[in-house]
C-alpha cells in the first residue's frame, strides 16, 4: 500500500508544472510523510456545480495548476462535444494566491483545444465576468475564485453561455471529460494566442450598473465601505461616483487586495469580528449606513446604526436587505418574477404576493435563482443579491450596493431609516425572523451523522412548536429537483437542514413567523422570536447530535 501511495505521487510530481508544489510535494516523498500523502492522493477534488474549491497545495485533492489544467482540459472537451469548439471563453479571477497562473493555465488550454480563449485585464469582481460572458457573446466562462474562505484556498467557478453558473447534468459531463484526461503532457499548452482585455468590459459593465437606479432618485446617503481585502473597490468606488453618490468612506486597513486578508480570521462579513474595523470607521465617521463586499464583490453585507446593540451599529441579515431591497423594487413599480432559494425568508413571498408579482423559489444557489423565467429580481440569505438579471445573472454585490444605497437615499429624505422600512415590513406582513445554526467541521462524517439521525427520526417538535409536515428533499417535490437536505414545517416556523456546497459546513435555517398587531407590539413579537429559534436551535441541535 504504501510502495503504491508514494508511486503514484511520484507519478503526479513528474508532471506537476508548477516549482512550488513540486518542492512541497517532494518533501513529502522524500520525508515519507504517509498521512499527509494519503490525504492528498485520496482520490480527487470534485467537480460539481459549484466547480471547484479547496485549499491550495501539492496533490489531487488540493488546488494546485496540475487540477486546473485538467478541469479546463475537461471543459474544453465538454465544449467541443457540444459543437461550441470554435467559440470564446472569457476568464475572470480574483486576488488571491495563485489565481493570475491558474487563469493563464486555463487560457492557455483553451488556446491549444482550439477555442478562442480572453481574460480580464485584472483582478476584478465576480460579476464583471459573468457580465462579460453574455456582453462579449462567449460559450463560457470560468472564475478563479474561492470567494469568502480562508487565505489558504482558492477555487474554479464555471459559468456556460447563458451567464449563469452550470448545473446538473452539465457538472457530471463535464466532470466525466476531466476525468478521462490520462496525463497532462496530453494538454496542449501554447505560451500565447489568448487575448488580454482592456478596460472596455469594465467600462460597459460600469455604464449598466446605472441602469439599476431610478432617474433622478436621491443619491445622498454616506457609506463607510469595506472591501475586506478583495477586490470589490475599485469598481464600486467607481459605480458610486458614475450614479452621484457621495465617496463612500474606505475602511483603509481592507481596501486594497491581500491575499492573506490578514485583519480577519475569515473574509466573510457574516463571520464573528469581520465587520469590527469597519464599525470602527463607523463610528468616527457617523455615516447613514455602512457596506461591505466579500472578497470577490459578489456578496454585499450592510450595517445600520442601532442604540440598542453594543457598539451602536448592527449588521442586517441577508434576508432583512433582502426583503428591504424587494419592498424598494415594488415601491419603483417593477414587474416580473421575484426568486429565492428555499433557505431563505418567506418574506419574499409575501411582498411578491401583495404586489401581484410572480414568486418563485429554488434549490440554493444562484445557479438556480438565476434560470427563473422572467426572473426580475432573485436573492438568497447568505448576502447575495441579483438585481439587474439582464446584466449579470448572478449575485452582484457592486449592484446591490448601489440600491441599498439609493433606498438609504430615499428614506433618509423622508426622514426615515432602514430599519423604518423594517418595522413597517413586520406589521404588514408578520415578523419574519431568521436565524441559522452552522457547523464546521474537521471531520466530514459528522454531518453525514447527523443527517442520518434526523432521517431515522423526524423531530416530532421544536421549542414546542409541533412539526406539522417533514420532507427529505433528496427525493425532490413538485417544485423541486432532488438535493440532500430536510425541511420541516412548524406551528408558525420553518427549517432547513443541509450539508454546505462549498465548505466543510451542516447548516440549518431557521424562519420564525410571529403576526404584529401594531408598531406598538413589535418589541414583545421580537422578544418572542428571540425565544422560539434560540429554542429551535437547541432542540435541532440534539435531534441531530451536533
Amino acid at each position: 500500500m504504501t510502495q503504491d501511495l508514494i508511486a503514484r505521487a511520484k507519478a503526479w510530481l513528474a508532471e506537476d508544472p508548477d516549482g512550488e508544489t513540486r518542492e512541497e510535494l517532494a518533501k513529502l516523498i522524500d520525508n515519507e510523510e504517509l498521512d499527509e500523502l494519503a490525504a492528498r492522493f485520496a482520490g480527487t477534488l470534485q467537480f460539481g456545480t459549484a466547480g471547484l474549491r479547496g485549499e491550495l497545495g501539492a496533490g489531487p485533492m488540493r488546488m494546485n495548476r496540475s487540477v486546473v489544467i485538467r478541469a479546463a482540459a475537461g471543459l474544453a472537451a465538454y465544449l467541443k462535444a457540444k459543437g461550441q469548439g470554435d467559440g470564446l471563453v472569457v476568464i475572470g479571477y480574483d486576488a488571491r494566491y495563485k489565481s493570475a497562473d491558474f487563469a493563464r493555465d486555463t487560457a492557455a488550454v483553451m488556446t491549444g483545444a482550439g477555442l478562442r480563449a480572453t481574460v480580464l485585464p485584472r483582478p476584478l469582481p465576480t460579476p464583471v465576468l459573468a457580465y462579460a460572458i453574455r456582453h462579449l457573446g462567449a460559450v463560457a466562462g470560468v472564475e478563479v475564485t474561492a470567494s469568502h474562505n480562508p487565505p489558504r484556498d482558492n477555487g474554479y467557478k464555471v459559468y456556460l453561455g447563458d451567464g449563469s453558473q452550470i448545473v446538473p447534468p452539465a457538472d457530471a459531463e463535464i466532470a466525466a471529460e476531466i476525468a478521462a484526461v490520462a496525463s497532462l503532457n496530453d494538454v496542449p499548452r501554447p505560451e500565447n494566442g489568448w487575448e488580454t482585455l482592456g478596460e472596455e468590459v469594465l467600462e460597459a459593465y460600469l455604464a449598466r450598473t446605472d441602469a439599476v437606479l431610478t432617474p433622478g432618485s436621491p443619491r445622498t446617503a454616506r457609506v463607510v465601505y469595506t472591501a475586506m481585502h478583495g477586490v470589490g473597490k475599485d469598481v464600486l468606488t467607481a459605480a458610486f461616483a458614475r450614479a452621484g453618490f457621495p465617496p463612500p468612506a474606505l475602511v483603509a486597513e481592507q481596501a486594497d487586495p491581500d491575499p492573506a486578508f490578514p485583519t480577519v480570521a475569515f473574509p466573510n462579513p457574516e463571520e464573528p469580528g469581520a465587520m469590527d474595523l469597519a464599525f470602527e470607521a463607523a463610528r468616527a465617521v457617523n455615516p447613514d449606513i455602512v457596506i461591505a463586499n466579500d472578497p470577490d464583490a459578489d456578496r454585499c453585507a450592510v450595517a445600520v446604526p442601532d442604540a440598542s446593540v453594543a457598539g451602536g451599529w448592527r449588521m442586517l441579515r441577508g434576508d432583512e436587505v433582502g426583503s428591504l431591497l424587494a419592498q424598494h423594487l415594488v415601491d419603483r413599480g417593477v414587474s416580473g418574477v421575484f426568486a429565492e432559494s428555499i433557505v431563505s425568508s418567506s418574506l419574499l413571498g409575501r411582498i411578491a404576493e401583495a404586489a401581484g408579482l410572480g414568486y418563485e423559489e429554488t434549490l440554493t444557489g444562484f445557479k438556480w435563482i438565476a434560470r427563473v423565467d422572467g426572473l426580475r429580481y432573485g436573492y438568497e440569505e447568505a448576502l447575495g443579491y441579483c438585481v439587474d438579471p439582464d446584466g449579470v445573472r448572478d449575485k452582484d454585490g457592486i449592484t446591490a450596493a448601489l440600491l441599498v444605497a439609493e433606498l438609504a437615499s430615499v428614506l433618509k429624505e423622508q426622514g426615515r431609516t432602514l430599519l423604518d422600512l423594517l418595522d413597517d415590513l413586520a406589521v404588514r406582513h408578520g415578523l419574519h425572523a431568521t436565524d441559522q445554526l452552522s457547523v464546521r467541521v474537521e471531520d466530514l462524517s459528522i454531518i453525514s451523522d447527523a443527517m442520518r439521525r434526523l432521517r431515522e427520526k423526524t423531530p416530532t417538535a421544536l421549542a414546542g412548536l409541533a412539526v406539522t409536515k417533514a420532507e427529505d428533499l433528496t427525493e425532490g417535490t413538485e417544485e423541486l429537483p432532488p438535493t440532500d437536505g430536510l425541511r420541516y414545517y412548524l406551528e408558525g416556523a420553518r427549517v432547513i437542514v443541509r450539508p454546505s456546497g462549498t465548505e466543510p459546513k451542516l447548516k440549518c435555517y431557521l424562519e420564525v413567523v410571529v403576526p404584529v398587531a401594531s408598531r406598538d407590539a413589535l418589541g414583545d413579537a421580537r422578544t418572542r422570536a428571540t425565544e422560539l429559534l434560540a429554542g429551535i436551535k437547541r432542540d435541532l441541535a440534539a435531534a441531530a447530535g451536533i
